[in-house]
């Protein structure tokens, strides 16, 4: 269907283009919506669009070589991806999932490209997530690598707070838009049982406390300790 050049003006990386570049966009883009559970993008798939979400949430994934699921990172509304392959005209090197249905727009890769390339204040802000990537996945490696699994149960909580912000009393931290349990397993390499179980321990001692879509950590320092192994 045809998109409204206005619509592209919500995405925060594109309000740096010109009202003609925008226009431009508009003209070649496809509005997509997936369904929970389908496949965004494959991992070897050779990208023909630069894809951005306008609504719902993504999650990037991989698989070891049993076959196991392995969660990335999460793609929120506003937020683009795939970034990489746009980049270096690679395939993809891993897999995106819909954890709820979502609209994405999907801009001419080429055409997108050319324009990120000549707009040096959107080539940084790509530049700096893609940054920001790597740097995830690498803190997340050293997060799998923990033999407890509550210890990385708690890590992965600690690594999501750093994105909230902090909220009530000093020192609480909240985890906005929670995920789910089968989400967070997925993340640390573990099953949902076993997160469920991390969970029920954290909420009985009181550490953690869940706020309608949120979480609350309510003694970080506690969640620190158990990250460690102490």
């Amino acid at each position: 269907m045809p998109v409204d050049a206005g619509l592209l003006k919500q995405i925060p990386l594109l309000r740096d283009f010109s009202e003609e570049a925008l226009v431009g966009l508009a003209s070649g883009a496809l509005e997509r919506k997936v369904v929970r559970r389908e496949v965004v993008v494959k991992r070897g798939d050779a990208l023909q669009f630069f894809p951005f979400l306008l609504d719902g949430r993504l999650q990037g994934v991989d698989f070891t070589l049993d076959g196991r699921e392995v969660g990335l990172y999460f793609v929120g509304p506003g937020e683009f991806f795939a970034e990489m392959a746009v980049i270096d005209r690679l395939p993809m090197a891993e897999t995106v999932i819909a954890l709820s249905p979502s609209s994405l727009l999907l801009f001419p890769k080429e055409q997108a490209r050319a324009l990120m390339f000549a707009t040096p204040q959107v080539a940084e802000k790509v530049a700096l997530r893609l940054a920001g990537r790597l740097r995830e996945v690498g803190g997340q490696r050293l997060l799998l690598a923990l033999a407890n699994p509550m210890q990385r149960v708690c890590a992965q909580l600690l690594r999501l707070a750093e994105e909230g912000p902090a909220r009530g009393a000093a020192g609480v931290r909240c985890i906005p838009a929670a995920p789910t349990h089968q989400e967070i397993a997925i993340m640390i390499n573990s099953s949902r049982e076993t997160v469920t179980r991390a969970f029920q321990q954290l909420q009985n001692q009181e550490i953690l406390r869940r706020d309608g879509s949120q979480l609350l950590i309510l003694r970080p320092e506690s969640l620190e300790e158990l990250a460690a192994g102490d």
